[in-house]
């Protein structure tokens, strides 16, 4: 039995969406989840900026001597296999397993992908979709407004700013038919309720989920779990303020965390990066 941590980190708050699935299937288990609430979203960012600020996340959760790492984000999970040989803890992605559980759940064959502007230019979910079932039909589309709408809490039915978006970013979905859609950005499952109106005969893939079942294959696979008797706990730290973070994190994992954020100065884990920036 290992009672050792779990890493998991995001570019903000999305990442909670992730997290709350994976405490739900393993409540034994100890997390620390990073949210670099100080420069999300990474969606609009390079792949370079990307990488760097994925390298930095990772730096800061393995000063906890983490066994294993749950990449939140799915910006980030579309470059991971670039780097996840960079280090030698066992880490889930949301990329293959939400494209693995898109493919087992299709009967028509035509799945849909929403995420930020750098997934879907990476192609990453369309590429593993297209391995797993080569004459799937893909349709994928960006949905930038989506992330810092769901930052600022503008996730309920109702909220006429996030449905007029959302019908606006979901319409050409309804055009293509597809049967499933994979939220391929770990923001995306907080606006389930907005999608799934718009959307009412389509199977929404929450990455979340698929990245929960994967970690706990790995985990028996490695002989990594903790022991069944004992209780986990979760630590939160972000890189800008704490309160507005706590507020929202509180709602979307309905309970109080008020105490269990704390604010970490991200730039100090910048590593051999600082001198080639100068």
């Amino acid at each position: 039995m290992d009672r050792r941590p779990i890493g998991v980190f995001d570019s903000g708050l999305g990442g909670l969406t992730v997290l709350k699935e994976l405490c739900r299937v393993l409540p034994n288990e100890n997390f620390i989840y990073f949210g670099d609430t100080g420069r999300v979203p990474y969606g609009s960012r390079s792949t370079e900026t990307i990488t760097k600020y994925a390298r930095q996340d990772m730096r800061f959760l393995q000063t906890f001597d983490i066994k294993a790492v749950v990449v939140a984000c799915c910006t980030v999970s579309s470059l991971w296999k670039s780097i996840q040989n960079e280090y030698s803890i066992p880490s889930v992605s949301v990329v293959a397993p939400s494209a693995r559980h898109a493919s087992e759940t299709t009967t028509n064959g035509r799945i849909g992908v929403i995420g930020t502007a750098a997934t879907i230019n990476s192609r990453a979910f369309e590429i593993e979709l297209k391995r797993l079932l080569p004459h799937a039909e893909v349709f994928s589309a960006a949905c930038p407004l989506f992330v810092p709408l769901v930052e600022n809490g503008r996730i309920h039915p109702g909220d006429k700013v996030i449905e007029l978006v959302a019908c606006e970013y979901l319409e050409p979905f309804l055009t293509f038919g597809c049967d499933t859609l994979v939220l391929g950005c770990t923001h995306f499952p907080l606006l389930w309720r907005i999608i799934s109106d718009i959307l009412p005969q389509v199977n929404l893939i929450n990455p979340g989920v698929s990245a929960a079942n994967e970690l706990i294959r790995i985990l028996k696979e490695n002989e990594l779990l903790s022991d069944s008797d004992s209780t986990g706990s979760v630590s939160y730290y972000v890189s800008d303020d704490t309160g507005n973070f706590s507020e929202l994190a509180s709602l979307f994992m309905e309970q109080n965390i008020t105490n269990s954020v704390s604010k970490v100065d991200i730039d100090e884990y910048r590593g051999e990066e600082r001198y080639h920036e100068g």
